[in-house]
């Protein structure tokens, strides 16, 4: 007995001074706010004034595609092809039909050709029409429809766009129905898309959110201040985004992102933050005291969250394409600033109110259900009475969930991510309708010589080449296709689509055969670019998934104190992550549900979305880990019981966690309502991964597992124990909490 009562007066006193340790920063950043608050809400006001001013215009700045990676040998065939030939593949499809007239008749003919002659040559490099190549795929079956190949000036994707908007209003022929299609037409038109989707769920989601907040607090004033903050930490990123742009590109698809995260994650913050304002309050503090002692708790809980959504967030940074390094950029910012106006234009204005943060409220005020009493604390003791089968049978749901992400198939992005009504869209099903095939495809070399391509060695090389290349294994055929100085171009056709498995693997063979001598060869043409794409994301990912799997461990270790919770929280996030990519296979790969969400399904994902939502997934997973865990972690250093913590731990935090989870799904809902199949994707995904986190995840499995590794769970080696003594990062005070019996003493973990 004496034994067991020294060990509780160590423990009590390592407690305290960790807390000591810990608080000071915090604490004193939270009496700062306090007397400065006036000051900080008037320099807050005046930030959002500049960075709206500012930051509207990042809309014109930002820019389409991304998706490739611009230091891959089919970027460097592309460059060779724009710089010696007119590019085989067209930058724009340009479809004119006449209900009455067929392309025999003369005036049909004019028509297209004198507008086809006017354009500036300034924007366009070349153009391929019916009456120059007499082409027969160019013609409709009906003879009453046609497309123009055209190639637009610029290295790149936004290069070109600059081109197309500069001339698409002089693309219609009077007379004739006129369509712009093709990859660059259908990337503004995408990107236009996105901005009235994204006008639109957010007209949808601040109505829906505010009265979530009113319902979940209970009232007017406290309700309205997480919407402020989402407001704030938009207006930022925009600014920010704007501020890169100038500097390199930055994809459209990021608004997207800013628009969603910065809203959600913010109002998750400030639910935390006004939450535990609200309990100081009921526990008798007020004024300086009661910020301090919510800076000092939840304002940590916020800053180890959000650093762990953006260490997150920021992986995707790892790779070469504009899309997923915009998306980091885009994340990072609006987490960054979520977090900071979280800690600092909050509490600010929470010390303005002060106990008018209750004002106006809409429901009577209860108390607080007593420990061991509440629907959360039964919910975890009865999960904790069979854990082995509560876990298993919770593994077993997420496994099955999981199964179709093992038959994913990767496609690139085409004008089927448009809704119908796009022009783009219906330039793809005109031709696919109407036309014969597509005349374009094919794998082109690029070829570096050592001497005249026109010369009569090099010739007789290059005709060599070529057969060997037309004779590869699912090769039709092959043809010198251009000529000049020392470049040439060798053109393969073959069958199927050109992001097949098939077409990649003769990509692939192709690369095997031997290039002429002294010569250096880049193989070029879309099948080629999605075969490059999926290399370097192959190259990059293990990196990725190492620097996020370290960082997320040291960050939750520094939150937890232990060595295997951090583990544990990876491992269900995995598992979590997978269940979610399978069900998203299952929707969009397959098919399934097509008619109540309304898109066309493509066979294939883009495999640039599973990078973006692994990050921002695992991000946010790991976010309510903290939320969850910190506080389980400040009820067993209360109590010394593990099981008892987890069940007072979630009576504390689960409401609070279903409510952020509710919340910040109905942006992401708004953002499934998109016509453009990328973002549907996103926004499905995202509402998908939260359920699956939130209610199954974290509300099953964490109480299970936790009950089943008992004390184990919290062990750390006496090193590492005393290094989070000192340094971690822990949501408490060392003052129980109003519900708590006084007399429990804190017991060594």
């Amino acid at each position: 007995m004496l034994r067991l009562r020294r060990r509780q007066i160590r423990a009590a006193v390592c407690g305290t001074l960790a807390i000591d340790l810990g608080r000071p920063m915090f604490e004193g950043l939270g009496r700062f706010i306090h007397q400065r608050r006036k000051p900080l809400l008037v320099l807050t006001l005046l930030f959002a004034v500049l960075a709206g001013a500012y930051g509207v215009g990042v809309f014109g700045d930002m820019k389409p595609g991304g998706f490739e990676d611009p230091g891959s040998e089919s970027r460097k065939a592309a460059r060779l092809a724009e710089q010696a030939f007119p590019q085989r593949a067209p930058d724009a499809v340009i479809v004119y039909r006449d209900d009455d007239r067929t392309v025999d008749d003369a005036s049909f003919r004019d028509a297209v050709v004198k507008r086809m002659e006017s354009l500036p040559k300034s924007e366009v490099t070349g153009y391929a029409h019916f009456w120059m190549t007499k082409m027969p795929e160019q013609v409709s079956r009906d003879r009453h429809a046609t497309y123009v190949a055209m190639n637009l000036r610029g290295s790149d994707d936004n290069g070109k766009e600059e081109s197309y908007k500069a001339i698409k209003d002089k693309l219609a022929v009077p007379g004739l129905t006129t369509l712009r299609g093709g990859p660059v037409p259908t990337g503004h038109q995408a990107g236009d898309e996105i901005g009235k989707d994204l006008g639109m769920a957010e007209g949808l989601s601040f109505p829906v959110l505010f009265i979530l907040l009113v319902v979940v607090f209970g009232g007017l004033a406290a309700a309205s201040l997480p919407l402020v903050v989402g407001g704030l930490s938009i207006l930022g990123s925009m600014a920010v985004l704007r501020v890169i742009a100038q500097i390199t590109d930055v994809s459209v698809f990021a608004m997207s992102l800013v628009t969603v995260l910065g809203l959600a994650v913010a109002i998750d913050y400030g639910l935390l933050i006004v939450s535990r304002y609200r309990e100081e309050l009921e526990r008798g503090h007020a004024g300086e005291e009661a910020l301090a002692r919510t800076v000092a708790t939840a304002g940590r809980t916020v800053v180890i969250s959000g650093i762990t959504v953006a260490v997150a967030l920021a992986g995707m940074t790892f790779f070469p394409f504009g899309f997923l390094k915009s998306m980091a950029y885009g994340g990072v910012a609006a987490v960054v600033l979520s977090v900071f106006f979280s800690l600092i234009a909050l509490p600010a204005a929470l010390a303005v109110m002060g106990q008018k943060v209750n004002a106006l409220s809409l429901r009577r005020k209860k108390a607080a259900a007593p420990t061991g009493q509440g629907a959360w604390y039964r919910l975890a003791h009865g999960l904790m009475r069979r854990p082995a089968v509560v876990g298993l049978g919770t593994l077993a749901v997420l496994l099955a969930l999981a199964l179709p992400f093992l038959r994913i198939e990767f496609g690139a992005n085409d004008a089927r991510q448009l809704p119908n009504s796009a022009e783009g869209r219906k330039v793809h099903n005109t031709l696919e309708r109407d036309f014969d095939s597509d005349a374009a495809k094919s794998i082109d070399a690029l070829l570096t010589l050592k001497g005249a391509a026109t010369s009569k060695e090099q010739g007789a090389a290059l005709q060599a080449y070529a057969e060997k290349l037309g004779s590869t294994k699912g090769a039709k055929g092959a043809q010198i296709t251009g000529a000049t100085g020392r470049t040439a171009r060798v053109s393969v056709t073959f069958e199927g689509t050109a992001v097949s498995t098939e077409a990649r693997d003769l990509v692939n063979r192709l690369k095997d055969v031997p290039a002429p001598p002294g010569a250096k060869v880049y193989l070029g043409g879309e099948t080629a670019v999605f075969d490059d794409t999926l290399d370097a994301l192959g190259g990059v990912l293990p990196w990725m998934l190492l620097y996020i799997a370290v960082a997320t461990y040291i960050l939750l270790f520094l939150s937890f104190g232990s060595v295997l919770l951090p583990l544990k929280a990876i491992a269900m996030n995995l598992l979590s992550l997978s269940a979610t990519f399978g069900v998203l296979v299952w929707l969009f790969q397959d098919g399934h549900l097509q008619d109540v969400l309304r898109f066309d399904p493509t066979g294939s994902i883009e495999p640039n979305m599973p990078i973006m939502l692994f990050a921002l997934i695992f991000g946010l997973s790991m976010d309510y880990e903290v939320f969850l865990v910190s506080r389980i972690r400040e009820q067993y250093d209360l109590l010394g019981d593990p099981t008892a913590a987890v069940a007072t731990g979630l009576q504390s935090i689960g409401r609070l966690i279903a409510s952020a989870a509710l919340l910040m799904i109905v942006p992401l809902a708004a953002m499934a309502t998109s016509g453009v199949l990328t973002m549907k994707l996103f926004g499905v995904g995202m509402v998908i991964a939260i359920l699956l986190d939130v209610a199954v995840v974290r509300i099953l499995l964490v109480p299970a597992v936790m009950k089943l590794m008992g004390r184990a769970g919290w062990w750390a080696p006496g090193p590492l124990a005393r290094f989070y003594t000192k340094y971690g990062i822990k949501e408490t005070d060392g003052v129980p909490a109003a519900s708590e019996s006084p007399e429990r003493v804190p017991v060594a973990g």
